[in-house]
């Protein structure tokens, strides 16, 4: 800490929360948060690598699949060393550099997330509404163009954050409510205006909220695609090509919309119940679970996953 004149302090260290109240069963809380970290990443990990390696998974499908297991993959790895840090080395203290550069990473993978979720919608609704066309007009390089440009989105969209919580001033508290660094959070403990960073927020989640309202519109005609198709068979087939999907988007959007309304509406809600909230269900679940989801609802990625593991073990 530096001071800055006689009357306050200005706070460079900023303290995490673990588990409120079970501080000391931090050692056992740590194995399965922990645990469901590292599955996580070998999940994630797994699916690039089948991808990569398996040239008959090289279609547009599995390219998007891929960019929602690295958006995933640095969730992961962008919580994974303050969890670790206080649950296991029972050290909650984050140098404010760090913290800023930790919630850059945290946002900035979820909107890629969240505009991935989006791609992939859009995606299925090309397979089924003019399936005839599909490969040519996803083509490898469109694919890619893609990727690009919803990466630089996610990636601008939330580089003012770190700029913007730099250049306020922290003084009185230094006690943040996770255990990471999100920017609704730092920016509360601000003893200067921090109005900009409160406008910029509320833009940041609307983008969020509007990616899950243009999912919806997807599937709105993905809906009417399917009346106009008489095959029950034919209705059954496209719609198993989507649920993977759809649970994808429950996972990853239901525990945000639950945050939020705890955060608006239930204040009575205890501290432990919104840490739990805010690190197994907002972020460790969905890296978790989303490749389960694909290995289990895919037939045809599962097939290439387990004739992997079995060769291995020849």
């Amino acid at each position: 800490m530096s001071i800055i004149n006689t009357s306050y302090v200005d706070i460079t260290t900023f303290f995490l929360v673990g588990m409120p109240g079970l501080e000391y069963e931090h050692i056992w809380i740590s194995i399965p948060i922990c645990s469901m970290d590292l599955i996580a990443i070998l999940g994630n990990f797994t699916i690039l690598f089948i991808i990569k390696t398996e040239p008959s998974l090289h279609e547009p499908m599995y390219y998007f699949l891929s960019m929602l297991a690295m958006s995933d993959l640095g969730l992961s790895l962008s919580t994974l060393p303050t969890m670790l840090s206080i649950f296991l080395f029972n050290a909650p203290e984050i140098s404010s550099n760090a913290c800023f550069a930790q919630e850059f990473f945290i946002h900035g993978f979820s909107v890629l997330e969240s505009s991935v979720l989006l791609i992939m919608s859009f995606d299925r609704y090309l397979a089924i509404h003019n399936p005839l066309r599909y490969t040519s007009i996803l083509t490898t390089v469109r694919v890619a163009q893609i990727g690009i440009v919803f990466s630089f989105k996610s990636m601008f969209l939330v580089l003012p954050f770190p700029f913007t919580l730099r250049s306020l001033r922290y003084c009185k508290k230094n006690q943040l409510s996770h255990s990471y660094c999100l920017h609704q959070d730092v920016m509360k403990l601000a003893c200067s205006d921090n109005r900009i960073d409160v406008i910029y927020n509320f833009f940041g989640a609307h983008c969020l909220m509007v990616d899950f309202i243009l999912i919806a519109v997807s599937y709105i005609l993905i809906l009417k695609t399917l009346l106009g198709i008489v095959s029950k068979k034919e209705h059954l087939k496209a719609l198993n090509t989507c649920v993977s999907h759809i649970c994808a988007v429950i996972i990853f959007y239901l525990p945000i919309i639950n945050l939020t309304i705890v955060y608006h509406f239930a204040c009575h809600v205890s501290p432990l119940t919104n840490v739990l909230m805010a690190n197994v269900l907002h972020l460790l679940v969905p890296p978790l679970m989303n490749p389960i989801v694909y290995c289990v609802k895919t037939k045809q990625f599962r097939v290439r996953v387990v004739a992997k593991l079995c060769q291995r073990k020849i």
